[in-house]
Parts: structure tokens; C-alpha cells; sequence
């Protein structure tokens, strides 16, 4: 197997999935997640979203294997909350810590570029980003240059969690394969370039837990494509649903946003501060998938 010697990234993130198990914390925060009495100590909702962020990171770092950060939480309030955005990325790089800039980005030739610019340099920098291959495979192309010069990452999304995913996802071809198949057959391929000595390559797949009748089918496909799987806890997806997503127990990290930042609500949980029942979800959850596996 040929192996792309730029390719440190997805070996570190093979490792950290070894060593800690398959957590991806989502930092998907609303600032309506917050405690009352800890959200109000701050001038503004960026401001305690951000210390809110820190708190979490702090408590997790040596249980949670990657961070995946969504924009949209962010951007919704306006420039404060992408000053927070940027924060919190730097805040996870200055940890040292594994980031996915959750952005799903997917446009052509120039514009392309310039998100790939955007999100993997300067205040807006993660390790990997999630894009969206709609208008083509030719989209991907202007991040590639990151892949090979910068020890970057893709999340292709191939299979999604949300209830109305077949609705495109789903329709079959002439040949019986559907979208999701077709696609995940064509990011195997363009991934191959990229393959680390783990194994794996740089551009991996978003593969939802709760879309079952069409991961089964891809997982024995992508055999060098690396997974993101959202779904688990707050969308219904159990650690059951995902066991054969796995090869030999890695390739792939399992994404929880509301189910860790909001942890507190449960009651085995209750006892403990939002940063401590942050952790001890993490810890749940890992024993959880490493049980069904």
C-alpha cells in the first residue's frame, strides 16, 4: 500500500482513537445551554459561550479524542460569536488538541478556494473540515494543496442522520446503488492519494448512526475512508447502530453535541458542575461504543 508521507494527521487521529476511545465532543453551543447563573456572569452570550467552551475543553481533554466545532452556532451571534468561534479553535489548537470545523462548504473553482483559505489558515485554522460534494468531486479539489502541503483533513458528507436523508441520499441508481453509495465509491477513490501508514487517508466520510440501511452497505466499500458519525444520544442513534462501522475497533469517531453539553440534565449527573457531567458523559459514552464493540 502507497502512503502519502505528508499525512501525519489522520495516523495522529487513528492513534488518539486508540488511545481514548471514539469521542468526538461537538461544541455545538447555544448559549441557551448554559447555566442561568454561569451565562449570566458575562457581558454578552459570546463572551460566556467562549468561557462556557473552555470549561468543557479543560474537563475533557484526556477523555474526548476530537473536537468538532459547528459554525452556525457561532455565527448566529454576528461578529461576537465568530470572535468566540476563532477563540475556541485557538484555544483547541493551544491544547493540542484534534479540531473538525463543522462548515460543510461545497462550491467551485475560486470560491472553493477561498473557503479552503479561510478555514485552514488564519483565525478560522482546524485540522479537518466537513464539506459538502453536491455540485462535484471537482469542488474537493481546491482543499487538496492543504492535504498535501499543510497535514490537512476532509469530512466528505456521504451518508447523513437527519430523518429526511434519503430523500436525495437514498434514491437508486439504474445499477441498484444508491447516492450515498455512489458518492462514498468516488471519495474511496480520490482518498487513496492520501493514505498514512495507519492505514486510512486524509479525505474520510460523514456516515449518520441513524441511517443504517445505507451505512451497512458502505462501510465494506470505503475499507481505507475514515468515518465521522454523528447521530448518537440526542438524535436517537445507539452504540449498537455503529459497530459495524468499525475495523478492528477504529476508523472512525462518534460525534455527541446536546447529549455532553447538556449532561447535567441527567439525573445520574446532577450532582456535578456542567464541566464535570460534561466529563463524565464522555466517559459513559466511550465505555458504551467500546461495550457494543
Amino acid at each position: 500500500m502507497k502512503t502519502y508521507p505528508g499525512n501525519k494527521l489522520i495516523d495522529r487521529l487513528y492513534n488518539a482513537v486508540a488511545e481514548k476511545g471514539h469521542v468526538c465532543l461537538g461544541l455545538d453551543t447555544d448559549y441557551s445551554y448554559l447555566p442561568d447563573a454561569f451565562g449570566t456572569k458575562f457581558a454578552s452570550p459570546a463572551e460566556a459561550v467562549y468561557a462556557f467552551n473552555r470549561e468543557v475543553i479543560d474537563a475533557t481533554l484526556d477523555v474526548s479524542t476530537v473536537y468538532k466545532v459547528q459554525i452556525a452556532y457561532y455565527e448566529a451571534m454576528g461578529l461576537a460569536g465568530l470572535d468566540c468561534y476563532a477563540k475556541t479553535l485557538a484555544y483547541l489548537r493551544e491544547k493540542k488538541a484534534i479540531v473538525i470545523a463543522d462548515v460543510k462548504r461545497g462550491d467551485i473553482a475560486k470560491t472553493a478556494e477561498m473557503y479552503a483559505q479561510a478555514h485552514f489558515t488564519g483565525d478560522f485554522e482546524a485540522d479537518f473540515i466537513t464539506v459538502n460534494p453536491f455540485m462535484g468531486m471537482d469542488t474537493l479539489k481546491p482543499f487538496y494543496p492543504y492535504l498535501e502541503k499543510k497535514d490537512k483533513g476532509l469530512f466528505v458528507l456521504v451518508a447523513t442522520s437527519n430523518p429526511g436523508a434519503n430523500d436525495i441520499e437514498g434514491i437508486l441508481a439504474a445499477d441498484g446503488e444508491s447516492v450515498s453509495e455512489k458518492t462514498g465509491a468516488m471519495v474511496a477513490g480520490e482518498n487513496a492519494a492520501f493514505l498514512g501508514e495507519s492505514g486510512y487517508g486524509m479525505i474520510g466520510a460523514v456516515v449518520g448512526c441513524t441511517n443504517k440501511n445505507q451505512t451497512d452497505r458502505i462501510r465494506a466499500r470505503l475499507e481505507n475512508v475514515f468515518f465521522l458519525i454523528p447521530g448518537y444520544g440526542a438524535q436517537g442513534g445507539k452504540a449498537e447502530d455503529m459497530k459495524y462501522y468499525f475495523k478492528d475497533g477504529n476508523g472512525g469517531v462518534v460525534n455527541s453535541s446536546r447529549g455532553i453539553l447538556l449532561a447535567r440534565n441527567k439525573p445520574e449527573f446532577a450532582h456535578l458542575s456542567f464541566a464535570e457531567a460534561a466529563r463524565a458523559e464522555c466517559v459513559r459514552m466511550r465505555e458504551d461504543i467500546q461495550s457494543a464493540l
